[in-house]
């Protein structure tokens, strides 16, 4: 039994004994920094049924833990808050169970399933910023339910057809000249995009000459040439046309291989991704059955239409009258597909926040529908992310890709390191290994520290700093203990428990308790899908460690119980940070 649960054992049995009240929820929190204790039991909730005010439970229960509880050292009440102080013994124990744990933080297996499905990028355009929180976002969760006991399938459902693809196709069929990556030295995505900007450009064009010519400006963005020749190229391409598929294959295999390169920069992979070439039929075989079960309506027009009144949602088309799919459509039947391919327990969507009610309506229809797997769905839903210079639009250009926005953190990381002079001593590939590393660190834990929910203003300058809430901070406290480590190491300084007579720092007795919460955290982050609760409990136990340093000495106290302790202390800390941030999907260097 952990900590927590002997504890809440014990105020229950005093609560109990005092007070005759059976079954109460026993909840503790951990205690303010201004007073004095870790864990703090709320008294308020008891005072109608015992029939004292909150402080005097508190007392009574406090006394009744020192007097009968194997681990309560003393308490002090204020108000109806209960603080407990433990006994060293008790935090020693702890620690000791921590030390020697190799697995500490990984839970075991719970014997349920999940897909996360993430990334979902269009093959007409690189990856972007809004790209990379969802890639940072969609990996971390990956990692964080894993550790948690989880079996993870990671997917990437990958937009490959549709009128945007087949603009980047008619702009490079008429503009391209034939360039290839090769001849043009530009990454196949990037390639793509080029031609996906050019399109909007000419397209422009044509809808103001129309304009000028006497058309209002929505018929002649109908009827621009330009967009009438990709409707057609669509139309080809769903025939089967060979002169437009084999255009269409080899402008996506340029991408592919463009998305590749950056996906292996960033660290992010995938177990099995689906194209929607592949799905973008699936799903009337569903809408058929759902009409036959009365889920679905017919309208005159011989439009499928399903009523969501009744889970507040409105009506809403699930096949055109002409038979045609709409995403909805699409959506049924590739979910249909993956729960067929995988049967996970539960299937997350990391996608924007702007499709919100997309999702609640594909879930409301897998449930009207009595699909088992309906209630283990569940939309993470994030918020967009500005740059200090506004909004991106991949048509117009103005997007930041994700490739030039990790090359600038780079020469980011490289410049500020070099600044600091620390790294004389370092060959040219322990050099660029670090300045990746910390630039990566800090673009992946600036995006993932806030709650995804958020919509968030990405400062690249802000997010390297070595100092404060950032990733660096973090990697640089690493780096510095791994240096007291290998001190250690060199003096013969074994990392050791003391006894249970050993008289505790309070400084140590915060750091054992900011390693226990640990295991906590990683639960809690998986039940949330919140990695910005790793981050932020990464950043707080760099910052305990750090105040650790500051008022004990390791190497110098004269007591060699101390000495062994805090350097066990020490590589916990490190060892815990690491798997912290490898939860993050960040590297940490061994020495900066």
């Amino acid at each position: 039994m952990t900590i927590e649960a002997i504890l809440k054992e014990d105020i229950q049995k005093a609560v109990q004994k005092h007070f005759q009240l059976e079954s109460q929820e026993v909840i503790l929190q951990p205690t303010k920094k201004e007073f004095e204790g870790f864990y703090t039991f709320v008294t308020f909730p008891l005072t109608k049924a015992a029939r004292k005010a909150p402080a005097e439970i508190g007392q009574i229960i406090g006394d009744e833990l020192v007097a009968s509880s194997s681990l309560v050292a003393g308490f002090n009440v204020v108000q109806g808050f209960l603080n407990i102080s433990l006994k060293d013994s008790t935090w020693l124990d702890l620690f000791g169970g921590i030390h020697s744990d190799e697995a500490f933080g990984t839970l075991p297996s719970n014997g349920k399933s999940v897909m996360v499905e993430f990334s979902s990028p269009n093959t007409n355009k690189p990856l972007h910023l809004g790209h990379l929180r969802n890639n940072f976002l969609g990996d971390s969760l990956s990692k964080i339910l894993k550790a948690s006991g989880y079996d993870v399938v990671k997917t990437c459902l990958v937009n490959d057809r549709g009128i945007h693809i087949c603009k980047s196709m008619l702009a490079y069929r008429e503009l391209g000249n034939g360039e290839t990556p090769e001849s043009s030295g530009i990454k196949g995505d990037h390639l793509a995009g080029k031609y996906y900007v050019l399109f909007d450009i000419e397209y422009k064009k044509q809808i103001k000459a129309l304009v000028a010519e006497g058309l209002s400006e929505e018929e002649a963005a109908k009827k621009a040439p330009w967009i009438l020749e990709a409707q057609k190229l669509l139309l080809l391409w769903e025939n089967n046309d060979a002169e437009t598929v084999a255009l269409w294959q080899k402008m996506n295999n340029w991408v592919y291989d463009g998305f590749a390169q950056t996906y292996k920069k960033i660290g992010v992979s995938f177990d099995k991704t689906y194209y929607e070439s592949n799905t973008y039929l699936l799903g009337k075989d569903i809408i058929e059955e759902g009409l036959q079960k009365g889920v679905f309506f017919k309208k005159p027009d011989n439009s499928v239409w399903i009523d969501l009144a009744e889970e507040g949602l409105d009506e809403k088309l699930v096949l055109r009258g002409d038979g045609t799919s709409v995403y909805i459509t699409q959506d049924l039947g590739t979910t249909e597909l993956k729960n067929g391919d995988f049967s996970n327990d539960r299937y997350l969507w990391v996608v924007g926040n702007e499709q919100d009610y997309h999702f609640k309506v594909l879930f409301a229809i897998l449930k009207r529908l009595g699909r088992t797997y309906a209630d283990g769905c569940y939309h993470i839903s994030y918020g967009m992310v500005d740059l200090p210079s506004g909004k991106m639009k991949s048509r117009e250009g103005t997007v930041v890709d994700a490739d030039d926005l990790v090359a600038q953190m780079v020469q980011t990381a490289t410049d500020r390191t070099q600044e600091l002079g620390k790294i004389d001593d370092f060959n040219s590939e322990e050099a660029k290994q670090l300045y990746s590393q910390l630039a990566l660190g800090a673009l992946k834990y600036f995006l993932l520290k806030v709650d995804p929910k958020k919509r968030m203003l990405f400062n690249p300058e802000e997010s390297i700093d070595f100092q404060g809430h950032t990733g660096p901070f973090i990697q640089y406290t690493y780096a510095r203990i791994r240096s007291i480590m290998r001190k250690a190491e060199q003096a013969g300084i074994a990392a050791e428990v003391p006894g249970v007579n050993y008289a505790m720092h309070q400084a140590e007795r915060e750091l054992v308790f900011s390693l226990s919460q640990y295991p906590v955290k990683v639960l809690a982050a998986a039940n949330e899908f919140a990695p910005s609760l790793i981050s932020q409990y990464a950043f707080e136990l760099a910052k305990v460690y750090n105040q650790f340093y500051a008022e004990v000495s390791i190497f110098s106290d004269p007591d060699p119980e101390a000495v062994k302790l805090r350097v066990a202390l020490s590589s916990a800390v490190a060892e815990t940070i690491r798997k912290a941030l490898g939860l993050l999907g960040i590297d940490v260097p061994e020495r900066m």
